[in-house]
C-alpha cells in the first residue's frame, strides 16, 4: 500500500531538446492537473532536427537516466525526432517504465482532407526517419493520401530565439509551396510548431487560402498518457493534499527558460540548469 502510494506520487517526466515540449505539457497539465510534473528542455543540445540519428538516441537515453534517477513513473517524449530515433531504444532499456512518444499526425490528417493532399511541416531528422516514412506508406496504401513532405530547416532555432520576423519569414517558405500545390490539411510534425500557430494562421491567411486544418497531436499525446497511467494504477488522486508540482531543468540558461514559460504557457515554475550525459 505505501509502495503503491509512493508510485502514485511520483512525478511525470516531459522533455523535449527545448520549448517545443511545453506545447504537450500544456496538454498534459489540462488533462492531468493533478499530477505532479518534471520538464526537460535540452536546450544546450538543441536542436535534435539536424543530428545524427545515433546521437539524437544518446542524448535522449541520458535525459530519460536524468529523469528516472529523479523518480519519475513515466516518461512523455515530447519531441517528434526523439521519438524516431530513440523511443524504442528507452523502452528497451527502462522495459517497466510507462514512455509516450509522439509522432505526427498523418492518420487524422488523412481522415480529414478533402483533396486528398496533406502537408507535413517537420524536421529533416523526422522526414527522414525510417519509422516515419514507413507510416506514410501504410497510410498512404490505406487511404490514397498524398502526402507532401516539408522539412523545415532552421525553424526550431528561431522559435528558440523568440525571433517573430525571422519565424515568420521561415513560415511563409515552408507553408506557402503546400498551399499552392493543393494541401487542404497541414500537419504540424514538431512540438515547437503549434507555439507559433497563430504566425501559420497568418501565413495561411495571406495567401487567400480557405478552410486549411491544421493537425497538433499533444492532446492525443496527453489521453495515451492519462490511458498508461491508469492501467498501471498510477494515477495521483485528485483529493491529493499537496498541490500538484511542476519543475523544470534546462541544460542551457534557467532565466531563458523561465521567460519561456511565461511568455508561451503564462506559468513561473522553478527552473534548474542541469547536465544529462556529455555533449
Amino acid at each position: 500500500m505505501n509502495t503503491q502510494a509512493h508510485a502514485e506520487d511520483a512525478p511525470v517526466g516531459i522533455f523535449d531538446s527545448g520549448l517545443g515540449g511545453l506545447s504537450i505539457l500544456r496538454h498534459v497539465r489540462a488533462q492531468l492537473p493533478h499530477e505532479h510534473l518534471f520538464y526537460v528542455a535540452d536546450t544546450g543540445f538543441a536542436p535534435y532536427g539536424d543530428k545524427p540519428e545515433h546521437v539524437v538516441a544518446e542524448r535522449s537515453l541520458a535525459v530519460a537516466r536524468f529523469l528516472v534517477e529523479r523518480g519519475a513513473k513515466a516518461i512523455v517524449v515530447a519531441c517528434n525526432t526523439a521519438t524516431i530515433s530513440a523511443v524504442k531504444l528507452m523502452r528497451e532499456s527502462f522495459p517497466a517504465m510507462p514512455i509516450v512518444g509522439v509522432e505526427p499526425g498523418l492518420k487524422p490528417a488523412a481522415a480529414i482532407t478533402r483533396s486528398g493532399k496533406v502537408g507535413v511541416l517537420a524536421t529533416e531528422r523526422t522526414l527522414a526517419g525510417a519509422k516515419f516514412l514507413q507510416l506514410r506508406d501504410q497510410i498512404t496504401e490505406a487511404t490514397g493520401a498524398q502526402f507532401l513532405l516539408q522539412p523545415c530547416r532552421g525553424l526550431v532555432d528561431k522559435i528558440e530565439l523568440g525571433d517573430p520576423e525571422g519565424t515568420l519569414q521561415l513560415l511563409h517558405r515552408y507553408v506557402t509551396p503546400l498551399l499552392d500545390a493543393g494541401a487542404d490539411t497541414l500537419v504540424l510534425g514538431c512540438t515547437h510548431y503549434p507555439l507559433v500557430q497563430a504566425a501559420i494562421e497568418e501565413v495561411i491567411a495571406s495567401t487567400g487560402a480557405r478552410d486549411i486544418a491544421l493537425i497538433d497531436t499533444g492532446e492525443a499525446v496527453a489521453r495515451q498518457l492519462v490511458r498508461l497511467l491508469d492501467a498501471g494504477l498510477l494515477l495521483r488522486p485528485a483529493q491529493s493534499d499537496a498541490p500538484a508540482r511542476l519543475d523544470a531543468y534546462t541544460s542551457a540558461s534557467a532565466t531563458a527558460l523561465s521567460a519561456a514559460f511565461n511568455g508561451l504557457i503564462g506559468i513561473d515554475p522553478p527552473v534548474r540548469e542541469a547536465t544529462f550525459g556529455a555533449a
